[in-house]
């Protein structure tokens, strides 16, 4: 018998996915945007200075959201010194990252490359340093119809259709001590409440964002409770990362924790005012980083790393009723899929799990049934991450960690599975409750050598996706043999 056994209900569906969970970020650090995906005179870049090979990787992406100035940058940030004819903008100190900033590229050129990636804007205001005038006439530049101030500057700076911008954060992290404008949650619920009903004004179409923290304490609470009436999503970031194979692949579990906890503030928040809609979460940073910070960022990733990516997408699709967006942090260079030179690029590991979900999956997330051995961390084991967080007591985690979706239909099946065990295969048998399988399957694997496997300019194949087809014998069922650390997307139809 196989020691596995997932089994997928086309009727049992947890909700609608909203495509905007597999969405990206971008911020002035690093090579982020200067010398990533932002590269005037480069013999790769385009005319508006977009690395042409940059906007062909990113587009396999299928990005339908990409969040920008920051990040910390955001919280020093003047929207202002980004517009205009370039050779005018002033230069500025960098604080959030030590650097300096020729303000190059601005508003303009993200919309630009939001166009050429076929993505929705998502700008991240000011209210660090920045003031509640700022805010309200931000959104007035970007989307203004009539003949005000900032409108009429668009129009004279080149645009004269409004970007439409719909989804606006309210700050970044200002929970943090690191953060330029560091406010405690009084205090920001304060001026994100002015800022957000001056933003309103200006355009009552916009969709708002409350800056949240990890999901986990009072902090997000008492925001949470404050801008309900005002903002339609509450973000929440993370980052996990450890050098030891178990708890790295393992700790994106966290996530889990705190959308069990956000869920409970707010359906309080909306059961306090049933006339608004509940609020949904934004996990609008996230990433598997190791926690090194210094002025680039430029991590290169595993094949655990991954893994652990691939756990999080599995994360957002059976938790699609309450997430209703995620920004993988970032996009270019900087702990990053795609990684540039000045003649070049490779894809790191995690580009693969990246580019598999937001291609492959379907509508709908469904409950799929996963019957497998798992594994137990201790407390031990997880003492080397970098972060504070620790995921051991919600073990024992299965080995195979899986998401399934279909499309409007049912008939449609993507089932994404990962087998989180170094070193042992699992015969796993599929099963349909309803109706009978196609007899081909198309099979996508992500896979290396061993956990620790990396892609890199001299070797940019070392961990790769292989494509193939394999049948099905029986109706209802059939066998799958998941390779040890392994990502595996199998599309099914059902007749």
């Amino acid at each position: 018998m196989p020691a596995a056994q997932i089994k997928i209900d086309p009727e049992k569906r947890l909700g609608v996915i909203d495509r905007r969970i597999y969405g990206s970020f971008i911020e002035h650090l690093g090579r982020c945007v200067y010398g990533g995906v932002y590269d005037p005179g480069s013999p790769l870049s385009d005319e508006l200075g977009l690395r042409r090979d940059v906007l062909e990787a990113a587009a396999r992406l299928r990005i339908p959201l990409l969040r920008w100035p920051g990040g910390n940058f955001a919280s020093g940030y003047h929207w202002m010194d980004g517009i205009g004819p370039q050779a005018d903008r002033p230069r500025r100190m960098n604080l959030a990252w030590a650097c300096e900033d020729s303000n190059a590229f601005g508003t303009h050129e993200f919309m630009a490359l939001c166009r050429r990636l076929g993505t929705q804007p998502y700008v991240c205001i000011n209210l660090g340093t920045g003031t509640l005038d700022e805010a309200q006439s931000w959104v007035e530049y970007c989307n203004g119809t009539g003949d005000a101030f900032y409108t009429q500057l668009r129009r004279k700076n080149g645009q004269s259709a409004p970007f439409g911008v719909k989804l606006w954060g309210l700050g970044n992290e200002l929970y943090g001590r690191w953060q330029m404008g560091a406010k405690t949650a009084d205090e920001y619920s304060r001026v994100a409440v002015e800022a957000a009903k001056l933003m309103k004004r200006t355009d009552p179409t916009i969709e708002l964002v409350s800056c949240g923290k990890n999901g986990l304490g009072d902090w997000d609470m008492e925001v949470v409770e404050a801008l309900a009436p005002y903002a339609r999503y509450h973000s929440i970031h993370l980052y996990t990362y450890s050098p030891d194979y178990y708890p790295n692949v393992f700790a994106p579990h966290l996530a889990e924790r705190a959308l069990r906890i956000m869920g409970g503030a707010l359906e309080k928040a909306q059961h306090a005012q049933p006339d608004r809609g509940r609020m949904r979460i934004a996990y609008d940073e996230w990433s598997v980083w190791n926690g090194v910070h210094d002025d680039r960022l430029e991590q290169v990733y595993d094949l655990s790393d991954a893994l652990a990516v691939s756990a999080y997408l599995d994360i957002w699709q059976r938790n699609c009723s309450l997430v209703a967006m995620a920004n993988y942090a970032q996009l270019v260079n900087v702990i990053a899929p795609i990684f540039t030179s000045p003649t070049g690029l490779f894809l790191q590991t995690v580009y693969y799990p990246l580019m598999l979900y937001a291609q492959h999956s379907g509508a709908v997330s469904l409950d799929a049934l996963v019957d497998c051995d798992g594994y137990s961390l201790s407390v031990e084991e997880e003492k080397r991450s970098p972060w504070p967080h620790r995921v051991w007591d919600l073990g024992p985690f299965p080995w195979l960690d899986v998401s399934a979706t279909c499309d409007a239909s049912g008939r449609e099946i993507s089932l994404f599975v990962v087998n989180r065990s170094q070193d042992g295969d699992i015969e796993t048998m599929i099963r349909t409750v309803e109706g009978v399988w196609r007899s081909s399957v198309t099979v996508y694997e992500v896979n290396g050598r061993h956990v620790h496997a990396r892609n890199s300019f001299e070797s940019p194949g070392e961990v790769h996706l292989l494509e193939k087809q394999v049948e099905v014998r029986e109706a209802d069922r059939f066998v799958h043999v998941f390779p040890a650390h392994s990502l595996t997307v199998l599309r099914l139809e059902l007749d």
